[in-house]
């Protein structure tokens, strides 16, 4: 028991349980009655369960410093680059947590990825948020700012060292590689796996000390443990060498494979022997083991399910390509670790890779695994965090090549704690083993965390909007096609459309095999006035992706546009096969047939789109208009036509005007011209109090009603090109 001098009582408390205290007692004292002048007694757990305790005041200070600098990504918009994918192009996500939702976020591979709990995360935040921004930007900046906390607790709990514990977790949280994965929204996926993956890693250090005391509740923690790491792997399957890690953590600093003697307080063990592997830990792993499998299998599925363009094949990228670019990669993480510059948002392949450029990173990520191994019997976390950056890096170091990315950012989320780790646990030991003074030792930290801070600020002003994101992509990176296509579709929504375009044609440039940018310029020259450029790049989309239905269907619409109704059939043909579960090219066909005066064959396509899909209010409204004004009478079907213009009001909660509309065509050919004249007088209404213009056809619809008079017109008129 250590007296506390400054406490007239005496009183005694205690920072952790006797279990957790393996440090001697002359440097409990030093840690912390000395240094924090509180007094220690290793019996007690007052201070254990006092949110005032010097480790929780940390916690907290970590996580709040971190909120703190992620709080202009408040003011941040939506990101083109993938943003579209996971929140504003899916409208189930913008309905919220719903139940049809929560079964699609569990049963679909969109965006190439079995990911439930991201889609359900992404649910939440438009359920709160609607499409606001700030509001997804805000909770990636919680998540992040509590993955903080949550690291330091783990570091606390395994290693019992406090300031070197909060130099990771700082270098962690304030570190620029890390700001693509929160300042970015559709990298939830990053920060809520690892958010699971910490509590997975504190479950377990928890599970082990509980084993060493031979309480039964361990088995609790190690389920929660497995729970956890699968809540993780529901988040993103990048998880699936974390088991891996559990084995590196028997190693050190739980030394559950090892037998040591304890040196001086400060310093780490010498004559660290491990013994003979236990085979049993390797066993108590099987569990993960078996949950990384099934991960594996899902991922797999979703990556290369058909349609899916995720995985790309060896005849794109060789497997000799492959094999030279993941030591370039290995090097490139461990550039940007230790200085960030030149930071992207992606980083694009190139186009040859020499042989002899990879000798050098090669020798060198040899050499440092051999002195990890070398030295594992004296600097053992040389070992465990070497190995956990590796390890963690080898679901997507380029194996399996996943889109056209030679690297990125992102992914050093989590590896990198195995750098930091290795690093500061090495400097602490040549401290203690030079004698290097505190104060030089807590400037350099505080030094190198100031230069992080700056830098992230600096990074963090390029992810304002996508325009600058992906200027600054292109003024770092050289070649990069896909930055140029992104910046052209930023640019195109900001109406600079010849800008646009001009990237759009750089892209196509720098990659021609590539269907994305021509497909894009298409849609930009259409835009622009431009049909018969427009036409040239929608078929050469079309050429380089072939298997891919949305292309045949927007060339089909610029075939349309041009006069080319024959050759509009066969593009919209083709994207039904394609896609039997795509409504609209049939919409488009029936709309060629009835300018072609086949109404019963468009009438056929309209109802092929209504069986696709029953509750869509435009399809809905647009065969009621067809069915209740068509000038040939045997297209007629009023009953029908106002059955479908009911549902589809009921859909639109009676709010749209073209619904209400269209309600009113149906009423009139049913001979109802009061509820006819109800519906077209509720539609102007609608309309002027949505401020829309051009509602004079309305309002002869409504004076035909007014005299007992249908409306009639001629869909071949109407729907000419």
């Amino acid at each position: 028991m250590v007296r506390n001098r400054f406490w007239p009582s005496g009183g005694c408390v205690s920072i952790f349980p006797p279990r957790e205290l393996s440090l001697p007692a002359a440097e409990i004292a030093k840690t912390f009655c000395v240094n924090n002048r509180i007094a220690l007694c290793p019996a007690a757990k007052i201070a254990y369960k006092n949110p005032m305790s010097l480790p929780r005041r940390i916690a907290l200070l970590l996580a709040v410093a971190t909120f703190a600098l992620y709080l202009p990504v408040a003011w941040f918009s939506f990101c083109v680059y993938d943003d579209g994918l996971y929140v504003t192009d899916q409208s189930i996500v913008q309905n919220g947590v719903t139940w049809a939702g929560v079964k699609w976020a569990f049963t679909t591979m969109a965006a190439s990825n079995w990911h439930p709990l991201t889609w359900l995360s992404h649910m939440i935040d438009c359920g709160v948020f609607g499409l606001n921004p700030a509001g997804p930007h805000l909770v990636n900046a919680l998540f992040h700012a509590a993955n903080t906390a949550l690291l330091f607790t783990l570091l606390i709990r395994i290693k019992k060292k406090i300031w070197p514990s909060a130099f990771i977790a700082a270098l962690f949280a304030w570190h620029p590689l890390h700001v693509e994965s929160v300042a970015w929204i559709a990298e939830r996926k990053d920060v809520l796996s690892t958010f699971f993956a910490l509590i997975a890693l504190l479950n377990y250090a928890r599970y082990v000390e509980e084993s060493a005391a031979k309480n039964p509740r361990a088995k609790i923690y190690f389920a929660w443990s497995l729970v956890t790491f699968a809540l993780g792997l529901m988040a993103k399957p990048m998880l699936v060498t974390l088991p891996c890690v559990l084995l590196l953590l028997d190693f050190w600093p739980l030394k559950r494979v090892a037998s040591c003697k304890l040196q001086v307080a400060g310093s780490e063990p010498r004559n660290f022997q491990p013994s003979t592997f236990n085979l049993q830990l390797l066993l108590e792993k099987i569990p993960f083991f078996l949950v990384t499998a099934a991960s594996c299998a899902i991922t797999f599925l979703a990556q290369s399910q058909r349609g899916g363009s995720a995985v790309v094949s060896l005849t794109t990228v060789p497997l000799h390509y492959r094999l030279k670019n993941v030591p370039l990669a290995y090097v490139e993480y461990l550039e940007k670790t230790f200085w960030p510059t030149k930071l992207a948002i992606f980083y694009p392949l190139q186009e040859k890779i020499p042989g002899s450029s990879v000798v050098i990173p090669v020798a060198l990520l040899v050499f440092i695994s051999l002195g990890a191994i070398w030295f594992y019997r004296t600097r053992p976390y040389l070992f465990t965090g070497w190995f956990w950056f590796l390890g963690m890096l080898v679901p997507v170091i380029g194996f399996v090549q996943v889109g056209g990315a030679a690297f990125a950012d992102r992914y050093s989320y989590l590896p990198a704690i195995g750098i930091f780790i290795a690093i500061t646990f090495a400097v602490c030991d040549l401290a203690a083993r030079f004698k290097i003074p505190s104060f030089l030792l807590a400037g350099t930290a505080i030094f190198i965390l100031a230069a992080c801070i700056i830098t992230t600020e600096n990074q963090l002003r390029h992810w304002r909007n996508s325009v600058t994101l992906f200027q600054h992509a292109l003024a770092v990176t050289t070649d990069n096609d896909v930055a140029r296509d992104n910046l052209g579709v930023a640019l195109e929504l900001q109406g600079r459309l010849p800008e646009a375009a001009e990237q759009y044609r750089a892209a196509t440039h720098l990659e021609p095999n590539r269907y994305i940018p021509f497909h894009n310029l298409a849609s930009v020259l259409d835009r622009l006035g431009r049909p018969t450029e427009a036409l040239a790049a929608h078929r050469e989309a079309v050429r380089l992706e072939p298997q891919k239905q949305t292309l045949h269907h927007v060339l089909g619409l610029t075939l349309v546009t041009a006069g080319k109704d024959d050759e509009a059939l066969k593009e919209f043909s083709e994207a039904a096969r394609l896609d039997p579960h795509y409504p609209w090219p049939h919409v488009e066909i029936a709309k060629i047939y009835l300018r072609q005066n086949r109404d019963t064959n468009a009438l056929d396509e309209l109802r092929a789109a209504l069986r696709i899909n029953q509750n869509n209010i435009e399809i809905l409204t647009f065969t009621a208009q067809v069915l209740a004004a068509s000038e040939n009478p045997a297209t007629r079907d009023g009953h029908n036509a106002f059955l479908l213009a009911a549902k589809a009001n009921a859909l639109a909660n009676g709010r749209q005007p073209t619904v209400l509309d269209v309600l009113g065509m149906a009423c009139a050919e049913l001979g109802k011209f009061d509820d006819a004249q109800m519906a077209a007088q509720t539609a102007l209404d609608t309309a002027n109090a949505l401020k829309l213009k051009n509602l004079e056809p309305i309002q002869q619809r409504l004076e035909l009603y007014k005299n007992h008079q249908p409306w009639r017109e001629s869909f071949g008129a109407t729907n000419a090109p």
